[in-house]
Protein backbone atom coordinates (compact mmCIF):
# COMPACT_ATOMS: atom_id res chain seq x y z
CA UNK A 1 0.00 0.00 0.00
CA UNK A 2 1.52 3.45 -0.88
CA UNK A 3 1.94 6.18 1.10
CA UNK A 4 2.88 9.13 -1.51
CA UNK A 5 1.29 12.61 -0.77
CA UNK A 6 -1.28 12.68 -2.91
CA UNK A 7 -1.75 16.52 -3.29
CA UNK A 8 -5.64 16.49 -2.77
CA UNK A 9 -6.81 19.60 -1.03
CA UNK A 10 -10.13 17.87 -0.62
CA UNK A 11 -10.47 14.63 1.61
CA UNK A 12 -12.11 11.61 0.71
CA UNK A 13 -16.28 12.07 1.37
CA UNK A 14 -16.55 9.28 3.71
CA UNK A 15 -19.99 9.96 4.15
CA UNK A 16 -21.68 10.33 0.97
CA UNK A 17 -18.37 9.14 -2.13
CA UNK A 18 -18.59 6.19 -3.99
CA UNK A 19 -15.77 4.14 -5.10
CA UNK A 20 -14.22 5.18 -8.31
CA UNK A 21 -12.16 3.22 -11.53
CA UNK A 22 -9.47 5.62 -10.37
CA UNK A 23 -9.02 4.58 -7.07
CA UNK A 24 -7.57 1.12 -8.78
CA UNK A 25 -5.55 3.12 -11.45
CA UNK A 26 -2.45 3.28 -9.29
CA UNK A 27 -2.47 7.14 -9.37
CA UNK A 28 -3.39 9.73 -7.01
CA UNK A 29 -6.68 8.88 -6.49
CA UNK A 30 -5.67 5.36 -5.32
CA UNK A 31 -2.68 6.84 -3.17
CA UNK A 32 -5.46 8.81 -1.20
CA UNK A 33 -7.77 5.88 -0.52
CA UNK A 34 -5.23 4.23 0.79
CA UNK A 35 -3.84 6.72 2.47
CA UNK A 36 -6.87 7.98 4.42
CA UNK A 37 -8.76 4.48 4.73
CA UNK A 38 -7.08 1.89 5.19
CA UNK A 39 -3.46 3.00 5.93
CA UNK A 40 -5.42 4.96 9.23
CA UNK A 41 -7.28 2.05 9.62
CA UNK A 42 -4.47 -0.70 9.69
CA UNK A 43 -1.73 1.63 11.02
CA UNK A 44 1.36 0.35 11.73
CA UNK A 45 5.32 0.73 11.59
CA UNK A 46 5.40 -1.93 8.38
CA UNK A 47 2.48 -0.75 6.79
CA UNK A 48 3.31 2.82 6.84
CA UNK A 49 6.50 2.37 4.84
CA UNK A 50 4.51 2.28 1.76
CA UNK A 51 6.53 -0.72 -0.09
CA UNK A 52 5.58 -3.62 -1.73
CA UNK A 53 5.76 -6.20 0.77
CA UNK A 54 6.52 -6.24 4.40
CA UNK A 55 10.12 -7.25 6.23
CA UNK A 56 9.42 -8.74 9.03
CA UNK A 57 11.68 -10.50 12.23
CA UNK A 58 11.76 -13.87 12.57
CA UNK A 59 9.71 -16.07 14.77
CA UNK A 60 11.25 -17.51 18.26
CA UNK A 61 14.39 -20.19 17.90
CA UNK A 62 12.78 -23.70 17.62
CA UNK A 63 9.68 -22.46 15.68
CA UNK A 64 8.56 -22.52 12.15
CA UNK A 65 6.41 -20.76 9.89
CA UNK A 66 2.92 -21.20 9.03
CA UNK A 67 1.05 -19.35 6.26
CA UNK A 68 -2.40 -19.91 5.34
CA UNK A 69 -5.05 -17.69 2.79
CA UNK A 70 -8.79 -17.39 2.25
CA UNK A 71 -10.55 -16.13 -0.40
CA UNK A 72 -14.14 -14.18 1.02
CA UNK A 73 -16.62 -13.08 -0.82
CA UNK A 74 -19.84 -13.65 1.44
CA UNK A 75 -23.34 -12.12 0.45
CA UNK A 76 -24.66 -9.86 2.35
CA UNK A 77 -21.74 -8.17 3.52
CA UNK A 78 -23.30 -7.21 6.81
CA UNK A 79 -24.94 -9.83 8.90
CA UNK A 80 -25.79 -10.43 12.41
CA UNK A 81 -22.79 -11.07 14.22
CA UNK A 82 -20.34 -9.48 12.09
CA UNK A 83 -19.18 -8.27 7.97
CA UNK A 84 -16.62 -9.16 5.40
CA UNK A 85 -14.45 -7.25 7.11
CA UNK A 86 -14.18 -9.02 10.70
CA UNK A 87 -15.07 -12.23 8.72
CA UNK A 88 -11.89 -11.80 6.53
CA UNK A 89 -9.59 -11.46 9.67
CA UNK A 90 -11.48 -14.21 11.45
CA UNK A 91 -11.27 -16.79 8.27
CA UNK A 92 -7.52 -16.83 7.78
CA UNK A 93 -6.29 -16.46 11.44
CA UNK A 94 -8.44 -19.57 12.38
CA UNK A 95 -6.87 -21.22 9.82
CA UNK A 96 -3.11 -20.90 11.02
CA UNK A 97 -4.94 -21.44 14.82
CA UNK A 98 -5.89 -24.66 13.79
CA UNK A 99 -2.40 -25.57 12.18
CA UNK A 100 -1.11 -24.76 15.86
CA UNK A 101 0.57 -21.40 15.21
CA UNK A 102 0.42 -18.31 16.68
CA UNK A 103 -1.18 -15.79 14.25
CA UNK A 104 1.18 -12.96 13.72
CA UNK A 105 0.58 -11.01 10.51
CA UNK A 106 -1.92 -10.38 7.82
CA UNK A 107 -1.30 -9.32 3.97
CA UNK A 108 -4.76 -8.07 2.81
CA UNK A 109 -6.19 -7.07 -1.18
CA UNK A 110 -9.06 -5.81 -1.85
CA UNK A 111 -11.41 -5.71 -5.05
CA UNK A 112 -13.93 -2.92 -4.97
CA UNK A 113 -17.05 -2.49 -7.59
CA UNK A 114 -17.38 1.01 -9.35
CA UNK A 115 -20.04 3.07 -7.26
CA UNK A 116 -19.99 1.00 -4.04
CA UNK A 117 -20.31 3.68 -1.44
CA UNK A 118 -17.42 4.71 0.24
CA UNK A 119 -19.57 4.98 3.69
CA UNK A 120 -20.04 1.33 4.05
CA UNK A 121 -16.54 0.26 2.48
CA UNK A 122 -15.12 2.63 5.49
CA UNK A 123 -17.74 0.16 8.00
CA UNK A 124 -15.98 -2.66 6.71
CA UNK A 125 -12.20 -1.40 6.82
CA UNK A 126 -12.95 -0.31 10.55
CA UNK A 127 -14.12 -3.59 11.50
CA UNK A 128 -11.53 -4.93 9.50
CA UNK A 129 -8.99 -2.77 11.71
CA UNK A 130 -10.55 -3.79 14.64
CA UNK A 131 -10.96 -7.28 14.46
CA UNK A 132 -7.35 -7.95 13.59
CA UNK A 133 -6.59 -5.60 16.80
CA UNK A 134 -8.47 -8.00 18.99
CA UNK A 135 -6.62 -10.56 17.60
CA UNK A 136 -3.35 -9.70 18.06
CA UNK A 137 -2.14 -9.56 14.52
CA UNK A 138 -1.05 -6.65 12.09
CA UNK A 139 -2.40 -5.95 8.31
CA UNK A 140 1.15 -5.71 7.06
CA UNK A 141 0.97 -4.72 3.57
CA UNK A 142 -2.11 -5.12 0.81
CA UNK A 143 -3.81 -4.55 -2.50
CA UNK A 144 -6.57 -2.75 -3.95
CA UNK A 145 -8.43 -3.47 -7.33
CA UNK A 146 -11.34 -1.58 -8.78
CA UNK A 147 -13.84 -3.59 -11.08
CA UNK A 148 -16.20 -1.73 -13.51
CA UNK A 149 -19.71 -1.70 -11.83
CA UNK A 150 -21.63 -5.03 -12.87
CA UNK A 151 -18.82 -6.74 -12.81
CA UNK A 152 -18.15 -7.53 -8.93
CA UNK A 153 -20.53 -7.13 -6.10
CA UNK A 154 -19.14 -4.67 -4.14
CA UNK A 155 -16.38 -5.90 -2.00
CA UNK A 156 -14.52 -9.12 -2.06
CA UNK A 157 -11.49 -9.43 0.15
CA UNK A 158 -8.18 -11.98 0.62
CA UNK A 159 -6.49 -12.10 3.60
CA UNK A 160 -3.10 -14.00 3.79
CA UNK A 161 -1.77 -14.80 7.37
CA UNK A 162 1.54 -15.64 8.83
CA UNK A 163 1.80 -17.66 12.31
CA UNK A 164 4.64 -19.02 14.11
CA UNK A 165 4.10 -23.01 15.12
CA UNK A 166 5.73 -23.49 18.67
CA UNK A 167 8.21 -26.50 18.65
CA UNK A 168 5.85 -29.77 19.39
CA UNK A 169 2.82 -28.77 18.05
CA UNK A 170 1.85 -30.89 14.91
CA UNK A 171 -1.45 -31.30 14.46
CA UNK A 172 -2.82 -32.84 10.90
CA UNK A 173 -5.75 -33.95 9.13
CA UNK A 174 -4.05 -37.55 8.94
CA UNK A 175 -2.74 -37.80 12.55
CA UNK A 176 -6.17 -39.07 14.11
CA UNK A 177 -6.32 -43.00 15.30
CA UNK A 178 -9.13 -45.30 16.40
CA UNK A 179 -10.20 -44.51 20.10
CA UNK A 180 -9.40 -40.58 19.51
CA UNK A 181 -12.29 -38.27 20.58
CA UNK A 182 -14.81 -36.21 18.70
CA UNK A 183 -15.18 -32.68 20.37
CA UNK A 184 -16.45 -29.23 19.13
CA UNK A 185 -16.60 -26.26 21.12
CA UNK A 186 -20.23 -25.48 20.85
CA UNK A 187 -23.08 -24.83 18.88
CA UNK A 188 -22.83 -25.73 15.00
CA UNK A 189 -24.59 -24.43 12.30
CA UNK A 190 -24.85 -20.44 13.65
CA UNK A 191 -22.99 -18.43 10.82
CA UNK A 192 -24.80 -20.35 8.01
CA UNK A 193 -28.20 -19.74 9.53
CA UNK A 194 -27.40 -16.64 10.01
CA UNK A 195 -26.18 -15.38 6.33
CA UNK A 196 -29.27 -17.43 5.15
CA UNK A 197 -32.03 -15.53 7.53
CA UNK A 198 -31.07 -12.54 6.50
CA UNK A 199 -31.38 -13.10 2.51
CA UNK A 200 -35.15 -15.15 3.22
CA UNK A 201 -35.88 -12.43 5.40
CA UNK A 202 -37.06 -15.23 8.29
CA UNK A 203 -37.45 -13.89 11.50
CA UNK A 204 -37.56 -16.27 14.58
CA UNK A 205 -38.33 -15.24 18.25
CA UNK A 206 -34.86 -14.74 18.80
CA UNK A 207 -32.66 -13.33 16.02
CA UNK A 208 -29.76 -16.03 14.89
CA UNK A 209 -26.12 -14.58 15.01
CA UNK A 210 -23.14 -16.15 13.22
CA UNK A 211 -20.51 -17.30 15.61
CA UNK A 212 -17.49 -15.76 13.71
CA UNK A 213 -14.58 -15.12 16.12
CA UNK A 214 -11.02 -15.84 16.38
CA UNK A 215 -9.82 -18.75 17.34
CA UNK A 216 -6.58 -18.48 18.28
CA UNK A 217 -7.13 -17.77 22.33
CA UNK A 218 -9.10 -20.95 22.22
CA UNK A 219 -6.41 -23.23 20.68
CA UNK A 220 -3.90 -21.90 23.29
CA UNK A 221 -6.16 -22.81 26.09
CA UNK A 222 -6.20 -26.53 24.50
CA UNK A 223 -2.56 -26.60 24.28
CA UNK A 224 -2.55 -25.19 27.89
CA UNK A 225 -4.34 -28.24 29.37
CA UNK A 226 -3.05 -31.14 27.78
CA UNK A 227 0.06 -32.48 26.22
CA UNK A 228 0.92 -31.69 22.29
CA UNK A 229 0.60 -34.83 21.02
CA UNK A 230 -2.47 -35.53 22.63
CA UNK A 231 -4.23 -32.97 19.62
CA UNK A 232 -4.06 -35.17 16.98
CA UNK A 233 -6.06 -32.99 14.60
CA UNK A 234 -7.63 -29.07 15.02
CA UNK A 235 -10.25 -27.77 12.25
CA UNK A 236 -12.29 -25.19 11.83
CA UNK A 237 -15.78 -26.42 9.83
CA UNK A 238 -16.65 -23.39 7.50
CA UNK A 239 -18.24 -24.48 4.30
CA UNK A 240 -19.71 -27.94 4.36
CA UNK A 241 -19.78 -27.57 7.98
CA UNK A 242 -19.15 -30.39 10.65
CA UNK A 243 -19.97 -33.16 8.22
CA UNK A 244 -17.85 -32.63 5.51
CA UNK A 245 -14.95 -31.66 7.93
CA UNK A 246 -15.11 -35.18 9.70
CA UNK A 247 -15.07 -36.73 6.24
CA UNK A 248 -12.10 -34.68 5.33
CA UNK A 249 -10.65 -36.00 8.40
CA UNK A 250 -11.71 -39.82 8.16
CA UNK A 251 -10.03 -39.83 4.74
CA UNK A 252 -6.90 -38.13 5.62
CA UNK A 253 -6.52 -40.79 8.66
CA UNK A 254 -7.79 -43.38 7.00
CA UNK A 255 -10.44 -44.55 10.31
CA UNK A 256 -14.13 -44.24 10.65
CA UNK A 257 -15.97 -41.82 12.97
CA UNK A 258 -19.04 -42.55 14.85
CA UNK A 259 -21.43 -39.54 15.85
CA UNK A 260 -24.29 -39.29 18.37
CA UNK A 261 -26.81 -37.37 17.67
CA UNK A 262 -27.97 -36.08 21.10
CA UNK A 263 -24.90 -34.42 21.61
CA UNK A 264 -24.35 -32.27 18.68
CA UNK A 265 -25.35 -28.79 19.88
CA UNK A 266 -27.62 -27.12 17.86
CA UNK A 267 -29.58 -24.33 19.20
CA UNK A 268 -33.46 -24.36 18.55
CA UNK A 269 -33.48 -21.40 16.07
CA UNK A 270 -30.82 -23.04 13.99
CA UNK A 271 -32.69 -26.35 14.19
CA UNK A 272 -36.13 -24.33 12.86
CA UNK A 273 -34.25 -22.42 10.09
CA UNK A 274 -32.53 -25.75 8.94
CA UNK A 275 -36.24 -27.03 9.27
CA UNK A 276 -38.26 -24.38 6.99
CA UNK A 277 -35.34 -24.52 4.71
CA UNK A 278 -35.02 -28.09 4.12
CA UNK A 279 -31.34 -28.18 5.00
CA UNK A 280 -29.11 -30.58 7.34
CA UNK A 281 -27.35 -28.30 10.43
CA UNK A 282 -24.17 -30.97 10.20
CA UNK A 283 -23.77 -29.51 6.54
CA UNK A 284 -23.91 -25.65 7.73
CA UNK A 285 -20.75 -23.28 8.07
CA UNK A 286 -19.22 -22.28 10.85
CA UNK A 287 -16.62 -19.23 11.43
CA UNK A 288 -15.99 -19.72 15.02
CA UNK A 289 -15.89 -23.45 15.82
CA UNK A 290 -13.54 -25.39 16.81
CA UNK A 291 -13.35 -29.53 15.89
CA UNK A 292 -10.89 -30.97 18.01
CA UNK A 293 -9.76 -35.07 17.88
CA UNK A 294 -7.67 -35.73 21.06
CA UNK A 295 -6.55 -39.17 22.63
CA UNK A 296 -8.92 -40.54 24.78
CA UNK A 297 -6.61 -40.34 27.55
CA UNK A 298 -6.64 -36.78 27.66
CA UNK A 299 -10.17 -35.90 26.21
CA UNK A 300 -11.56 -34.96 29.83
CA UNK A 301 -8.77 -32.72 30.15
CA UNK A 302 -9.23 -31.47 26.52
CA UNK A 303 -13.24 -30.88 27.10
CA UNK A 304 -12.53 -28.77 30.31
CA UNK A 305 -10.20 -26.47 29.10
CA UNK A 306 -12.09 -25.68 26.24
CA UNK A 307 -15.75 -24.99 28.38
CA UNK A 308 -13.58 -23.05 30.70
CA UNK A 309 -12.85 -20.27 27.54
CA UNK A 310 -15.31 -17.77 26.80
CA UNK A 311 -15.56 -19.09 23.17
CA UNK A 312 -16.25 -22.95 24.41
CA UNK A 313 -18.78 -22.52 27.20
CA UNK A 314 -20.99 -25.31 24.97
CA UNK A 315 -18.14 -27.51 24.22
CA UNK A 316 -19.03 -31.52 23.59
CA UNK A 317 -18.02 -34.80 23.24
CA UNK A 318 -19.83 -35.54 20.14
CA UNK A 319 -18.27 -39.18 19.33
CA UNK A 320 -14.81 -40.68 18.35
CA UNK A 321 -12.69 -41.87 15.27
CA UNK A 322 -13.23 -45.90 14.86
CA UNK A 323 -11.72 -48.49 13.00
CA UNK A 324 -13.34 -48.74 9.82
CA UNK A 325 -11.31 -49.22 6.13
CA UNK A 326 -14.37 -47.56 4.27
CA UNK A 327 -13.28 -44.35 6.02
CA UNK A 328 -17.43 -43.80 6.58
CA UNK A 329 -19.14 -40.98 9.07
CA UNK A 330 -21.62 -42.82 10.95
CA UNK A 331 -24.35 -41.27 12.80
CA UNK A 332 -26.32 -43.08 15.78
CA UNK A 333 -29.54 -41.05 15.86
CA UNK A 334 -31.87 -39.83 18.43
CA UNK A 335 -34.44 -43.19 17.44
CA UNK A 336 -31.37 -45.95 18.01
CA UNK A 337 -30.63 -46.39 14.81
CA UNK A 338 -27.56 -45.50 12.80
CA UNK A 339 -27.48 -43.24 9.27
CA UNK A 340 -24.46 -42.31 6.97
CA UNK A 341 -23.66 -38.56 6.86
CA UNK A 342 -21.93 -38.26 3.57
CA UNK A 343 -19.81 -36.02 1.68
CA UNK A 344 -21.81 -32.84 0.98
CA UNK A 345 -23.17 -33.03 -2.95
CA UNK A 346 -22.77 -29.80 -4.55
CA UNK A 347 -23.03 -26.26 -2.89
CA UNK A 348 -25.95 -25.99 -0.05
CA UNK A 349 -25.36 -22.54 1.02
CA UNK A 350 -23.19 -20.60 -1.59
CA UNK A 351 -21.31 -17.06 -0.78
CA UNK A 352 -21.23 -17.94 2.87
CA UNK A 353 -17.90 -16.83 3.48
Amino acid sequence: MNTVKTGYVRPLDLRKGRVDLGFGAGGRAMAQLISELFLRAFANDWLARGDDGAVLPAPAAGERLVMATDAHVVSPLFFPGGDIGSLSVHGTVNDLAVMGARPLYLAASFILEEGYALADLARIVESMASAARAAGVAVVTGDTKVVEQGKGDGVFITTTGVGALPAGRDPGGARARPGDVVLVSGRIGDHGMAIMAQRESLAFDSEIVSDSAALHGLVEALYAAVPAEAVRVLRDPTRGGLATTLNEIAAQSGVGMELDEAEIPVSAQVQAACELLGLDPLYVANEGKLVVLCAPEHAGAALAALRAHPLGTEAARIGCATADPQHFVQLRTGLGGRRMVDWIAGEQLPRIC
